[in-house]
C-alpha cells in the first residue's frame, strides 16, 4: 500500500461521497484539500499506531481496527466533531473498507509484470492476508507471493519478519532487493544485509529527508510525476538490464 498503489485516491473518494451523502454541513471536510488532509492524518494516525505497538511490545491487530480506531479519534477531535449520529458505525465501516480497495500506481502493473520476468515478486507487508487479497483484486496487480503480517506473526520494522520470508523463500539476504516508499521499511531490511530500492511516491514520507533517504539506498527512483515510465517501470530498467549486475547497484534516477 503506497508503493504500488494510490491509497489516497481510494480514501479521498469514499469520503467524498459519504461528505455528498451527509444532510448536514462538515465545516472541516468540504473541499479536496480538506479530504486529503484529513486522509493523511488518518494514515499518519495508522503509521504511528502500528509503530507504537511494536515499540511496546504488544502483539498486532487486525488492521482494520487499528484504522477504525484512528478514524474515531480522528472525527472525535474538537474542531471536526463528526459524531456518531452523523457518521454512525456503518457509514465509519464503509470508510474503513476503503483501505481495501485502491487503484494502482499508473507505473505499477507493467512494471512489475516487467520485473516479474526477472525476478520473484512478492509482497512483505503489515497488514491482514485479506487487505492483501482485496488490495490485489481491486488494483488488478499480480505478484508471485503475499506475505502479511498476520501470516508470518511478525510487525515491520521487526528484523525477524524479513528473516522469516528469507527462511520461507530459501534465500539469503544478499540475493534479495526490498522494495518499497516507506524508509523505516528499507532501514529496517538493510540492517539485516538485504539491499534496497526507494520509490518516491506523493503520498508517502511526507515527513523524510528525501535526500538523506537516497543516500542511504542502493537504488532511489522518483515516482511522482505521473507518467508510466516512473516509479516501477523506472525501477525495471534498471534492474532488468542485461547489463545489470545486483551485487553492485548503486544508482540514483
Amino acid at each position: 500500500m503506497g508503493t504500488c498503489t494510490n491509497w489516497s485516491a481510494s480514501v479521498v473518494a469514499a469520503l467524498k461521497k459519504q461528505c455528498a451523502n451527509t444532510t448536514l454541513i462538515l465545516p472541516k471536510l468540504q473541499s479536496d484539500e480538506d479530504l486529503t488532509r484529513f486522509a493523511s492524518a488518518w494514515r499518519a494516525g495508522f503509521f504511528r499506531e502500528i509503530h507504537q505497538r511494536f515499540q511496546n511490545g504488544e502483539p498486532q491487530e487486525d488492521i482494520d481496527i487499528t484504522h477504525r480506531r484512528v478514524l474515531d479519534q480522528l472525527l472525535s477531535e474538537k474542531d471536526m466533531l463528526v459524531t456518531t449520529d452523523i457518521w454512525g458505525d456503518d457509514i465509519r465501516t464503509i470508510l474503513v473498507q476503503s483501505w481495501h480497495h485502491q487503484n494502482a500506481w499508473i507505473d505499477a502493473v507493467a512494471g512489475l509484470k516487467r520485473l516479474k520476468k526477472d525476478y520473484f515478486v512478492v509482497v512483505l507487508a503489515n497488514g491482514t492476508t485479506r487487505l492483501q487479497l482485496d488490495l490485489v483484486y481491486s488494483s488488478q496487480l499480480s505478484f508471485h507471493a503475499l506475505f502479511s503480517s498476520q501470516l508470518l506473526g511478525y510487525t515491520k520494522p521487526d528484523p525477524k519478519m524479513y528473516q522469516k520470508v528469507l527462511e520461507l523463500l530459501n534465500l539469503e539476504a544478499k540475493e534479495c532487493i526490498m522494495v518499497a516508499a516507506h524508509a523505516y521499511d528499507l532501514r529496517a531490511a538493510a540492517k539485516i544485509g538485504i539491499k534496497t530500492a526507494y520509490v518516491h511516491r506523493i503520498t508517502e514520507d511526507p515527513e523524510e529527508d528525501m535526500q538523506q533517504v537516497r543516500s542511504e539506498c542502493d537504488i532511489f527512483v522518483s515516482g511522482t510525476d505521473g507518467s508510466t515510465s516512473c516509479g516501477l517501470n523506472k525501477l525495471a530498467d534498471i534492474l532488468c538490464s542485461p547489463s545489470n549486475d545486483t551485487s553492485k547497484l548503486d544508482s540514483e534516477n
